[in-house]
């Protein structure tokens, strides 16, 4: 597969997790969920998801924008294996924190895992 592909599927890879990222508050009732926290963690929460989507948008725009830097670049390499990296960590800090034996839990570990192939093979190539 040629790096313009893979990095195409990494730019879909993060834009869909920007879009499921912005469904949190639906997806976990956070109006009423997070009332049952401190003012403080409710805040943090929040906003850790709100850098989260800013995140994963960024770099699914850096993905379409810059394939050919990001694939034939020394700097290019260092961002797509820290977001491979971020993908490896979030795919241990499932089993981590989050030992539910539900299909959704396994469906997302095998989301992450895609990612942080998918960040590594413009590398490898």
């Amino acid at each position: 597969m040629n790096d313009a592909l893979l990095l195409k599927l990494c730019a879909v890879h993060s834009f869909g997790f920007a879009g499921f990222h912005l469904l949190f508050w639906k997806l976990f009732d956070w109006k009423r969920d997070l009332q049952r926290s401190s003012f403080t963690t409710r805040v943090v929460v929040q906003i850790l998801n709100l850098r989260l989507i800013y995140f994963f948008i960024a770099v699914g725009a850096l993905c379409l924008a810059f394939p050919s830097e990001l694939a034939n670049s020394t700097m290019g390499h260092a961002i797509l294996l820290g977001q491979s990296l971020f993908w490896v960590g979030r795919t241990v800090e499932q089993f981590v924190f989050l030992r539910h034996d539900r299909s959704s839990v396994f469906v997302m570990t095998l989301l992450f895992v895609a990612g942080a192939v998918l960040f590594a093979l413009p590398v490898l190539n």
